[in-house]
């Protein structure tokens, strides 16, 4: 059977991933669409009467009271003040801590060079307000233009309009879509842009390209789209034994970097001394890329660092109904009462435009000549107004007043009503933010505590969903970093707790203590760890906390190393100005004193500091008396034993003299 060509390849690929594409749009377009909605509602002057609610007030006031804004925003402030951290343990409680804290700075030094926070901040915003947002991760180049450096690192990007543009398989259950198999991110571009980058007119695109649900084609935009597709993928891993006993394992790809080809590389490790053993196929995981438009495969990216497909989505709230995925945010319930707040106070402000006074309904010959001192007695407030005499039936002219007045406007009676209703409606939706106003100065804190905590359990959904996407970012992030993070002595940057900025050097050769082997140290490609994640307050926050909490402390204690210590941390976990360089002198201070453990770089500095050390004069003096005392105890010793000797000696003549004396006398 003739092999299929890569062109036919590509056609089949795109084939399926259009057909795909089209289900996902059918059964999730009416549902983004109300995303898409709810965002404009609360987010765009004059959204709120958009639609077939609008047309009926044509020609009326139409006044917004955005009172969604106001809740949207005081939830978007609880998240950025309790942002989310990702945090890297161990799978089975035994794995390596300092491997666990090295992938903790490397996943906040990506955060910080690529401005995660906008990522975040912008999926969790989108999310709040219709429903539905995401993120990418993306593998780029340390260094763009340095040609030579092949290095990356991976940076968080945001995915603007994420309900309109990002959309997995139908097959995908989960809420952070890990059981995703396809994943599609739409965007568009001008038509010339396309013509002019692709070479592809959108004019020559068959005429059944056009006849799918989603339209890639349109008179001013063309839509294209970064295709994920997750492959199982077949490789041999071939098992070594060396001299010595000590195991290896490479597969296909590792061999062919060491060496020109695999059996090459094969060659090249029975010369050092490793004899192969095995081979066994595995199928691994892998996500391909591929960019694509409404008529083809524009370009086949490869696959991608990582197992997973790199796009995160977020879920403000989310179920399944009639098998179908439904999603909403913050806006949708407050929607109806907050048009028919907005109705009723425009109807209200159409009937107080009209004048309250009641106006007098004259004859025109009664005012004739004096039309324009009534038209500006508003502006200038005449004493006295004039009219005009009018003749009886007799001719003879008699004062008469105005035929009649008008009737101020009177509101409705149900409309009062209605609206203290619609008040304790939205109130209800929306979460009463008025309890916030309600804390006084003369409050106890468990009143406080009490009102707090009420108000942050109104917002507690959205972030615990947002949690879970922040570890899923975790989970992707570290496949990715596996790939990537992996070259010898590679420095990179790495970002501490309190935002300190230091250096890690990956695969570093390190003599392990317990073994005594030679070991490469910071090795992610051992980094087997899950992802948690902490929802609370802000580091800053909490450094806050903790000096109120030690200064507190500092009154009720009478030691003076105890209060040594509490003063060392306040200044070590304050916030200001110049304090960096005080917070490195007391943390080295409560090093030495033993309070906090050393880390690499100050043990290392601990231990040449003790051997540069000069010794005391009088420590000279006092090891020299103890030695002397300790040779005069020792000579003292030998003195005492040689007495007992000579005593011993003594002894012995004494007995021997005696028997001799006595031998004769028993003749």
């Amino acid at each position: 059977m003739a092999r299929q060509s890569k062109a036919d390849t590509l056609a089949g690929i795109h084939a399926e991933a259009r057909e795909l594409f089209d289900r996902v749009q059918a059964a999730q377009a009416p549902e983004r669409k109300q995303c898409v909605e709810d965002r404009r509602f609360y987010s765009i002057p004059g959204a709120m009467w958009e639609g077939s609610f609008g047309e009926m007030f044509e020609n009326k006031p139409k006044i917004e009271i955005n009172k969604l804004m106001l809740s949207i925003m005081r939830i978007v402030s609880e998240y950025r003040n309790n942002r989310i951290s990702v945090d890297f343990v161990s799978k089975d409680g035994t794995g390596d801590d300092n491997l666990a804290d090295v992938c903790d700075g490397l996943y906040r030094a990506d955060e910080q060079d690529s401005c995660a926070n906008e990522a975040y901040d912008n999926a969790f915003e989108e999310g709040l307000g219709g429903g539905f947002g995401a993120w990418r991760l993306r593998a780029c180049y340390e260094d763009e233009e340095d040609d030579e450096d092949e290095r990356q690192r991976i940076k968080f990007e945001p995915i603007y309009d994420a309900d309109t543009s990002v959309f997995f398989d139908l097959d995908a259950k989960r809420q952070d879509k890990s059981d995703a198999k396809h994943c599609w991110v739409v965007s568009s571009i001008t038509r010339q842009e396309y013509i002019a980058q692709y070479d592809d007119d959108p004019a020559s695109w068959p005429k059944n390209t056009r006849a799918h649900i989603f339209d890639w084609s349109t008179p001013d935009i063309i839509y294209i789209a970064e295709y994920y597709r997750i492959e199982e993928v077949k490789e041999t891993v071939h098992h070594f034994v060396g001299l010595d006993g000590e195991k290896l394992k490479h597969t296909d790809d590792e061999l062919d970097d060491m060496a020109d080809d695999i059996d090459a590389a094969i060659a090249l490790l029975g010369e050092q001394g490793y004899v192969k053993v095995r081979d066994k196929t595995v199928k691994r995981r892998k996500c391909h890329k591929y960019l694509m438009s409404g008529s083809k495969i524009l370009e086949d990216c490869g696959y991608i660092a990582g197992k997973h497909i790199p796009i995160i989505p977020y879920y403000a709230k989310r179920w399944y109904i009639d098998n179908i995925e439904r999603c909403m945010g913050h806006v949708r319930l407050g929607k109806d009462p907050t048009r028919l707040k907005n109705m009723q106070v425009s109807k209200l402000a159409e009937i107080s435009a009209l004048s309250s006074v009641e106006k007098p309904i004259f004859h025109p010959e009664q005012i004739a000549g004096h039309q324009v001192m009534w038209q500006e007695d508003n502006v200038k407030n005449y004493p006295y107004l004039l009219s005009n005499l009018m003749e009886g039936p007799d001719g003879q002219p008699i004062a008469t007043g105005p035929v009649a007045y008008t009737k101020s406007p009177q509101i409705p009676p149900a409309m009062a009503a209605l609206l203290q209703l619609t008040e304790a409606d939205l109130a209800e939706v929306l979460g009463r933010q008025q309890d916030g106003e309600k804390l006084e100065p003369n409050m106890s804190g468990k009143a406080v505590e009490l009102v707090q905590q009420r108000l942050d359990m109104q917002a507690f959904i959205y972030l615990s969903n947002f949690a879970k996407s922040m570890q899923r970012c975790g989970e992707v992030w570290l496949s990715m970093a596996k790939d990537l993070y992996t070259e010898q002595d590679r420095k990179m940057k790495s970002v501490g707790e309190a935002g300190n900025i230091e250096s890690v050097e990956m695969m570093k050769p390190t003599l392990d203590a317990k073994t005594g082997e030679l070991v490469n140290a910071n090795d992610l490609t051992k980094a087997d760890f899950d992802t948690v994640v902490d929802v609370g307050p802000s580091f800053t926050t909490r450094r806050e906390a903790v000096v109120r909490s030690l200064t507190n402390m500092m009154g009720v204690t009478t030691d003076p190393e105890t209060m040594q210590i509490l003063q060392a941390m306040v200044l070590m976990n304050m916030e200001g100005e110049g304090l960096s360089d005080v917070r490195e002198y007391y943390r080295k201070k409560l090093v030495t004193m033993g309070v906090l453990e050393p880390n690499d770089e100050e043990r290392e500095a601990m231990e040449q500091a003790a051997q540069n050390q000069q010794p005391n004069p009088n420590d000279l003096y006092l090891m020299s008396e103890a030695e002397k005392a300790q040779a005069q105890a020792r000579e003292s010793e030998a003195k005492t034993g040689l007495i007992l000797a000579q005593t011993d000696g003594e002894r012995a003549d004494t007995l021997k003299t005696m028997k001799e004396i006595r031998e004769p006398a028993a003749l």
